[in-house]
């Protein structure tokens, strides 16, 4: 791994689902109440999972358990992006909004992948 990077808040990959997570949040401040506890908490929870698994991943040292922690953050990321689907199908998203985040989204993708085969070499 590049000897720049020093912690998980180096990473590309992380500062990019992090403003993901941050975006997130906020479109989806307005959805409807009753969305609380359904669509909202669970995309915030899956959007959240995307750079908690890439710190802790990075944070245990190890190439093989930051490769699996990597595996479940791709995994809350295609969570989100079936989510964000969802959201504009339901039109709690707006088509706008909804490509806003599906963009962030591909982005913090790509940097995943990026990161996933640098550390397979």
């Amino acid at each position: 791994m590049n000897e720049d990077i020093v912690t998980y808040r180096d990473l590309e990959a992380w500062k990019v689902s992090m403003d993901l997570c941050e975006l997130l949040y906020e479109l989806t401040d307005a959805f409807p109440v009753k969305e609380q506890y359904g669509l909202t908490s669970q995309m915030r929870r899956a959007v959240v999972s995307i750079p908690s698994n890439i710190a802790e991943g990075q944070g245990r040292k190890g190439s093989k358990e930051f490769l699996h922690h990597l595996s479940i953050a791709k995994g809350s990321l295609c969570e989100i992006e079936t989510q964000i689907i969802l959201a504009v199908r339901l039109k709690f998203l707006s088509k706008t909004d909804g490509e806003t985040l599906w963009n962030k989204s591909q982005e913090a993708g790509r940097l995943l992948n990026g990161l996933i085969r640098s550390l397979r070499k």
